[in-house]
């Protein structure tokens, strides 16, 4: 049964980000399907970024601004001021795909689905499209698939709020790959969205900054939730993928 017009919670996240966020309020405002709250949730920013999100004309925008503990102690604070059905962390500099993705996403919202997700489009500084993910959103989606990694985008990972924990704030860089997994073992039953990408990622981000100590929290995600033989075995076998990304490159 589908749910006639459920709300979403759209989430972005901020801290002095006025030259990022712009792109971000405007597919917001464009999409189609307007039954969502928005909430920014900042960071007691010290630039624009609170002016810019005053002044973007979404009727339907929700601003708390407060000093916080980072970017997972931020989602957590909107989890919990959240209203929505179902969650969107479309966080500042990351943008719908097109003004009808949210419309999309709402057509699969059902009263025995837990998460809905899709694909998603890398762009640049300059909104340049530069391809796809690297990883592919898989057409049937289990917690075992995050063997393979984090296969979808957390902007594309739109889960019904009652199944949703915490973020995990012993984790700086990887607290939404963990997080996700913890979703999709409550999950009942999960909707793909299909090829179309629904949301662009800037690439620019935190877990770009910090690779490195992104990939080590991720191997310890993996250990707790997939065993430490498993996980060293999965890992040899990421080698020609990673290979075959930096020939690319």
């Amino acid at each position: 049964m589908t749910i006639k017009k459920p709300l979403f919670s759209i989430i972005t996240v901020t801290y002095n980000a006025d030259k990022v966020l712009p792109p971000t309020l405007k597919s917001i405002k464009e999409q189609t399907y307007t039954n969502f709250e928005h909430l920014i949730i900042d960071g007691a920013s010290t630039d624009n970024t609170i002016e810019v999100a005053q002044n973007a004309g979404i009727k339907q925008m929700i601003i708390h601004s407060e000093p916080d503990k980072g970017l997972y102690d931020a989602m957590n604070k909107s989890i919990a001021r959240a209203q929505g059905e179902f969650l969107i962390f479309l966080n500042a500099g990351d943008s719908f795909s097109a003004p009808d993705s949210l419309a999309r996403i709402a057509a699969l919202a059902s009263a025995d689905v837990d998460i809905i997700y899709g694909q998603t489009q890398i762009v640049d500084a300059e909104r340049e499209i530069i391809g796809m993910r690297h990883l592919t959103a898989p057409e049937s989606l289990t917690a075992a698939s995050f063997k393979r990694g984090m296969l979808v985008c957390h902007q594309a990972f739109i889960p019904r709020r009652t199944i949703v924990p915490q973020y995990d704030l012993t984790y700086r860089f990887s607290a939404d790959y963990d997080w996700c997994i913890k979703c999709l073992k409550q999950s009942r039953k999960n909707a793909y969205l299909g090829a179309t990408p629904i949301v662009s990622f800037l690439t620019d981000g935190l877990t770009d900054k910090y690779h490195k100590k992104s990939l080590k929290e991720r191997f310890d995600i993996m250990c707790k939730n997939y065993g430490t033989i498993t996980t060293v075995l999965l890992h040899i076998s990421f080698i020609p993928r990673y290979l075959l990304r930096k020939l690319k490159h």
